[in-house]
Parts: structure tokens; C-alpha cells; sequence
């Protein structure tokens, strides 16, 4: 049982697709995808610096460009063939409008629109005013979720067992990194605003005006995505587009998300590039899943294995059906 994943922002590095453009096409794949997102995905991919890439209206669209890039090398270059070769799909946060390409949902274009809309909508909304986040490790998580709502403050992302995002004021996040839970850490986050909180309002219109004129599809294959709203299990494309809208000013569950991964008897979890951060998490929370890493085109041949071995519905081989009363 087959689960890809994609990751949300913070995951891009320097010079990250640097290793993909020696193979044949990608280039190309990248110039139609940045003409789509009206970003220079090859340059700022290959050789802006950290601070450049860490802006929300360039990192976005690298994240989405650089998952559909690697599916499409790992399936011989249809990225969709990716999505239907899985039993689960799901992304965190922008990793979601990457999991809609590779479902089908989006085409790589229109999703490359999407993002741009997006990310430019985001990064206008966190200008308004001076706001921030902060990851609160370890803690219990009662008393976590009740300091971040003392501070007058959201949890904005859910992302595992030990780990919440405290989203809010930028004071308010100071006060909190000031007087930590008991026995949890406040790490502060380099972003550039309270992402999935009341914040991104505006946003979320902006991008919801978008998707109302933008063509969608059920998801090919047999291949369910797994929503951050909760993890709720979708198989309507169209749901799935007005979760992603939603999800600009509404919190990230990705905890949830792994949930229903164990529920659902996930063998292996594979994150499409720039892989780790997912995996990370999974390899704390979900013990005995296996666990493969997808960055560079040295690792096409280890995933190709893997899809061999856990994706045993897309392969030849049968499994047992899923019981419908895990869904939640």
C-alpha cells in the first residue's frame, strides 16, 4: 500500500533542480511551467541564494515545479502516472496543488497558474500587517493548543504528534517564544506571514475567484487524495479544489493526513522532491512504514523499487480491498 507525498514550502533549497536539468526534457518542462507561473523557475531553481527562494511568490512555484518534474522523470515523463501508480495522495500545504497535478485533478499548466495566483495573493495578504510563526516542539498537547490560544495566537499547521505551528502578531509570537509551554520548545520560523489563519482572508478570495474559472477532473486512477481539512478522503475533484482554497486561511492537519495513511495499512510513503521534511515526520509518527526519499535523479532508480514494492495494486499483484469503514 503505496502513499505519495509532496511537501509544503520551507523545503526548497539553493540550487535544488540544479541535478534535474541534465536530464533530457527537463529543461524544456521547466521553461512551459515558468511561462505558466510568470516566474523564472530554471534561474531561481539553479541559482538564486536562500533568502531569494524563501520569498512566498518564488517558493511556491519552485515546489510545485520541482514535484511534478520529479514524477514526471520517475514515470518516464507523465507525471500523472505517478499519482495512479499510488493507493494515496496527498501533499502539505502547496504540496496539495502538487498532488492535484500528479492526480490529474489540475493539468501541469493550469496548476502552475493556480500556484502563481496564490502565492502572489499570500504574500500580498502577509504584507498587510506585521505577523509571523512558530513551531512548538515536544509539550502536551492540550496545554500547547491552550498557550497558543492564550497568546492570541492560531495553530496554523498540525504536523505531528509532538509538533504544532503557532501562526499569529508578530508580538504575540515574541511573548510566545518568551513563555513556552511546559516542557516544548518555540522555534521561530523564517516566513513571511501568519499563513492558514484569518490573516490570508484575502488571499483565499483572490484564489477562489481563480479556481471558479479553471477546468478540473476526478482524480484517475484509483487513487484517493487525502485532504489537509482534516484528511478527509476525496475522490471529487472539485472538492479537492475548494479544500486547496479553503486551506489558504484554514489550518494544515497533516497529522490527520498520516492518520488515515495508518489507517488505510500504508506499507511505504514515498515524498516526491525536495524530500525529507514528510518522510521526517512520518518516520516519528508512523513506526514500521517504509520510507523513500525522492531529490535528485540518483534516487530515480531506489524509487522506481519502491513504487515495485509497495504499490501493489499498479503493479499486477493483488491486495485486500480497503475497508470502507476506515474512512473518516
Amino acid at each position: 500500500m503505496l502513499a505519495i507525498v509532496c511537501p509544503g514550502q520551507g523545503a526548497q533549497k539553493p540550487g535544488f533542480l540544479s541535478p534535474w536539468l541534465e536530464l533530457t526534457g527537463v529543461r524544456e518542462a521547466l521553461a512551459s511551467m515558468s511561462d505558466a507561473a510568470g516566474v523564472d523557475l530554471i534561474r531561481h531553481g539553479t541559482e538564486s541564494d536562500a533568502e531569494t527562494i524563501r520569498d512566498t511568490a518564488v517558493a511556491q512555484p519552485l515546489l510545485v515545479a520541482a514535484g511534478i518534474t520529479a514524477a514526471d522523470c520517475l514515470v518516464g515523463g507523465d507525471g500523472f502516472a505517478a499519482g495512479t501508480q499510488a493507493d494515496l495522495l496527498a501533499g502539505h500545504s502547496v504540496g496539495e496543488v502538487t498532488a492535484a497535478a500528479l492526480s490529474g485533478v489540475l493539468s501541469t499548466e493550469d496548476a502552475m497558474r493556480l500556484v502563481a495566483v496564490r502565492s502572489r495573493a499570500m504574500a500580498t495578504a502577509a504584507a498587510a500587517e506585521p505577523t509571523s510563526m512558530a513551531a512548538v516542539v515536544g509539550g502536551n498537547r492540550e496545554e500547547v493548543l491552550a498557550a497558543i490560544e492564550q497568546h492570541g495566537l492560531a495553530p496554523a499547521n498540525i504536523n505531528s504528534a509532538a509538533q504544532v505551528v503557532a501562526a499569529g502578531g508578530a508580538e504575540q509570537i515574541k511573548a510566545l517564544i518568551a513563555e513556552p509551554p511546559a516542557k516544548a520548545r518555540v522555534i521561530l520560523l523564517q516566513v513571511a506571514g501568519a499563513f492558514h489563519t484569518r490573516y490570508m482572508a484575502p488571499a483565499r478570495g483572490e484564489l477562489a475567484d481563480f479556481t471558479a474559472q479553471v477546468s478540473v477532473n476526478d482524480p484517475l486512477g484509483q487513487c484517493p487524495l487525502v485532504s489537509n481539512a482534516g484528511g478527509e478522503i476525496l475522490t471529487d475533484g472539485r472538492r479537492y479544489l475548494d479544500l486547496i482554497v479553503d486551506q489558504v486561511a484554514s489550518p494544515v492537519d497533516w497529522e490527520a493526513c498520516m492518520r488515515v495513511f495508518a489507517q488505510r495499512g500504508v506499507t511505504g510513503i514515498l515524498e516526491i522532491a525536495p524530500a525529507g521534511t514528510l518522510t521526517g515526520l512520518a518516520k516519528r509518527d508512523l513506526k514500521g512504514v517504509a520510507l523513500q526519499n525522492l531529490n535528485t535523479p540518483g534516487d530515480l532508480d531506489a524509487a522506481t523499487d519502491f513504487l515495485n514494492e509497495h504499490g501493489e495494486n499498479h503493479f499486477g499483484e493483488s491486495s485486500d480491498e480497503v475497508d470502507p469503514d476506515k474512512e473518516n
